[in-house]
This record gives structure tokens, sequence and C-alpha cells, in this order.
């Protein structure tokens, strides 16, 4: 497997991301509209969690589940770079890892957003990080060999 191998998932990831910014977005514009909020007195400079009070609980999770995906991923985007630079670090266990990360971060995303109980979501964070560590000390570990 060369370098490359390990990129895919982590593009995979970003593009998720960007589905779950649009998702937030209509999701957000759904809500407001249904509301009748009036969102143009909001004071310069709010954010869009200043608004989630006025939110039902859906379209809040829809926002914090992407903000989840500007939080430790980018953990996993430095990783990826990391073992494609050192060179040899995209072997089939690493690319294994990769993709099972991103799919647990897909699975996280669709069951904080949909359903949301948090003992299962929680469950999917904490494989998903056994990943991410794996794959962070496998960086180590080339990085120092």
């Amino acid at each position: 497997m060369d370098n490359n191998g390990l990129l895919a998932p982590a593009a995979v990831l970003v593009l998720w991301t960007c589905i779950m910014l649009f998702w937030l977005a209509a999701a957000r514009m759904t809500a407001v509209k249904k509301s009748g909020a009036d969102l143009s007195n909001s004071p310069p400079g709010g954010r869009g969690q200043d608004i989630d009070p006025m939110l039902p609980q859906g379209a809040r999770w829809a926002s914090h589940n992407y903000t989840h995906l500007l939080e430790q991923p980018t953990i996993f985007y430095a990783v990826v770079l990391i073992l494609t630079v050192g060179g040899g670090g995209a072997d089939a266990t690493n690319a294994a890892l990769a993709w099972a990360y991103v799919g647990l971060r897909v699975v996280h995303s669709l069951w904080q957003v949909l359903v949301n109980t948090i003992p299962v979501r929680f469950l999917v964070f904490l494989v998903s990080s056994l990943c991410l560590t794996v794959l962070a000390v496998r960086a180590v570990m080339l990085t120092l060999a």
C-alpha cells in the first residue's frame, strides 16, 4: 500500500464534515422558519450557538455534531499526515484503523443527529478514540524509529 492510502479516509471525513455542515444549516433554517423567530435583531458578532435556546433539540444536535467533527478529527488529520509524510506508515493495519475511525465518526454523527442517546453515542466515541489512539502510537513509533 502506498502512503496515499491513508489520505482517502481523511478525505472522506472532510467530505462528511461538509455534509454535516449543510445538514446543520438546513436544520437551523427550517427550525428558525418554523418558530417564526426574527434573527434580524441579533447582536453583531453573534455565533450560531447563540440561537441554540430558540431551536428544537434536533436542530441543536446537528450543530453540536458539526462542532464535534471540528474537534477530535483534527488530531486524526495530523496523524494521517505524520504517517503519510513519515513514509512506511500506510500499511494495512493503519489503513484499517483509519477507515474504522472514519466509519465510526459517521455512525457517531448519524446517531447524535437522529437518536442522541448518550450511552450508545459514548460507546461509539470511545471505540473511535481507541482507533485514533492506536494510530497516534503507531505514528510516534514510526517517527522515533
